[in-house]
């Protein structure tokens, strides 16, 4: 299928930049491993530039070009970001897919939901106008006080490469909702569409610096961004490994950060189940997005009662799935996204079966596929919990799986991990789901399904998945300061101390 892709620079200012280096990174499509065109490269040089224009836009004309703007004001550039990707979906959906590998009917849900997350926070941004100066009660009635909400300020925004507009959009969204100005800086992997995202913001008239894009390497864009002293929060998402290197950066400066990493988190299906119903969201849990979800449920827990025929229904369900170009019709799984990532997931593969795990399905190449990173869905069985397949984040389209017989011992596994992002429970006895979700030790619960995603609810983790929560109110209040103001209303001299005149 040929698309073409368009010819980007940096966005900055509201304009197209060249970089200062004027380097450049290639886009390799996973799926034919061939390079398709390429991203500019920005460096420190050019993350100074964007900064500075991030800072004049929030304090131009003292703060009433945007940051002191009404939420209304705001808001009708976020809705009218949202128009625009509705309007461009066939064509954003496609480039994800080039860039990226994902399935193209996942890809345009993807823009379905960048859309519904800039309209969301729109309404959000026209509600914050009616709670400014929200009362605080006091115990004493000379005084009266209340509260302002105001944008942090300028922020960096550090997204991944699974859900490449989508993250950005998470990030995005609500930032400029909240009044703040933002630098969006998306994975060198997958930034064409952040880059398509620049191109909406110059067609509505983005007031120039309120949202600058910088794509590059983590080490050459990303580090001098997370540790510019003029940013004033950094949001980031990714591996846990980098979220601590932008954390240690940001503690010299005592600087906010929110961080969404790994995770490894478990699905607990009970013996009461639907088995079918059950395995669609087992397999829906780890396989979707190829297995790149930060939230996957990779660690499946089945009771023991039932683990062989569930485990025959796994295989068969899974040996079902359509693993194809990305592009063809009804395909369920495509590539991962380079070539380092289909090396490292089939180095976690082979680590597990010398460790003494058994690969019961997949573990490889699809034989029907020569090119592109595609690996199998894969499911390991025989797996202990000192075993690295159980106890670190794959990121690509591996299950691995352990059996239980009581529900204190599923609780115990389930647990069993230095991350805390997504748990499930499949039962029938909700008593049961609602007695495992409070046991739980993570951020988000699913109950008989896994992975459903909603702009409306909140979204991170605990432990080594990060802190602070994205999308939903709480989204918002990710890029505000709370500002209390107190007055004295009384008629009468405080008293304190006595006064000069009456010595």
């Amino acid at each position: 299928m040929a698309i073409h892709l368009p010819i980007r620079q940096l966005f900055i200012d509201g304009e197209w930049r060249e970089p200062i280096l004027k380097k450049r990174i290639p886009i390799i499509n996973p799926a034919t491993e061939q390079i398709v065109g390429d991203i500019p490269a920005a460096t420190a040089e050019d993350v100074e530039i964007a900064v500075e224009a991030a800072r004049k836009a929030f304090s131009r004309n003292k703060g009433q070009d945007w940051p002191s703007t009404s939420g209304a004001y705001r808001a009708k550039y976020l809705r009218a970001i949202a128009a625009k990707i509705t309007e461009k979906k066939s064509e954003l959906g496609k480039l994800e897919v080039i860039d990226c590998g994902k399935p193209l009917d996942e890809a345009l849900w993807d823009m379905d939901d960048v859309a519904g997350c800039f309209e969301y926070y729109a309404d959000l941004a026209e509600g914050l106008d009616a709670k400014q100066k929200a009362p605080v009660s006091l115990p004493m009635e000379t005084f009266k006080s209340y509260v302002l909400k105001e944008p942090l300020g300028v922020v960096a925004l550090i997204t991944p490469w699974n859900y490449p507009l989508l993250m950005g959009a998470w990030k995005v969204a609500p930032a400029l909702a909240a009044g703040c100005t933002a630098i969006l800086k998306p994975s060198e992997l997958a930034s064409v569409t952040c880059l398509e995202l620049a191109e909406v913001c110059r067609e509505v008239g983005l007031p120039p610096g309120v949202l600058n894009i910088l794509t590059g390497l983590g080490t050459e864009a990303g580090a001098p961004l997370a540790s510019h002293p003029h940013v004033d929060k950094i949001a980031f998402t990714g591996s846990s490994a980098t979220g601590s290197k932008i954390m240690a950066s940001a503690a010299q400066m005592v600087k906010p950060v929110s961080m969404e990493l790994g995770g490894k988190s478990p699905i607990i299906v009970f013996e009461d189940v639907d088995l079918d119903k059950a395995v669609e969201w087992t397999l829906f849990g780890c396989f979707w997005t190829n297995g790149q979800i930060c939230s996957a449920t990779s660690r499946l827990l089945v009771h023991e009662s039932i683990a062989s025929e569930f485990l025959d229904r796994l295989v068969k369900w899974t040996k079902n799935i359509k693993i194809s170009d990305p592009f063809e019709e009804g395909c369920r799984l495509g590539p991962v996204v380079s070539g380092g990532q289909y090396e490292k997931v089939l180095e976690f593969i082979a680590t597990a079966r010398s460790e003494g795990a058994t690969i019961l399905s997949g573990g490889d190449r699809p034989k029907h596929l020569t090119k592109g990173f595609f690996v199998e869905p894969t499911i390991i069985i025989d797996v202990t919990t000192s075993m690295q397949i159980w106890r670190e984040e794959v990121f690509g389209p591996v299950l691995c799986v352990k059996t239980f017989s009581t529900e204190d011992e599923a609780i115990e596994l389930a647990n069993d991990t230095h991350y805390g992002l997504g748990a499930a429970v499949i039962s029938n006895d909700l008593e049961r789901c609602d007695r495992v979700t409070k046991a739980f030790r993570a951020g988000i619960v699913w109950i008989n399904c896994s992975q459903p995603c909603f702009c409306q609810a909140p979204w991170g983790g605990i432990k080594r998945s990060g802190f602070g929560r994205e999308l939903g109110e709480w989204g918002l209040e990710n890029y505000l300061s709370v500002k209390q103001v107190t007055q004295y209303i009384s008629d009468e001299p405080w008293g304190w101390y006595q006064s000069p005149a009456k010595l």
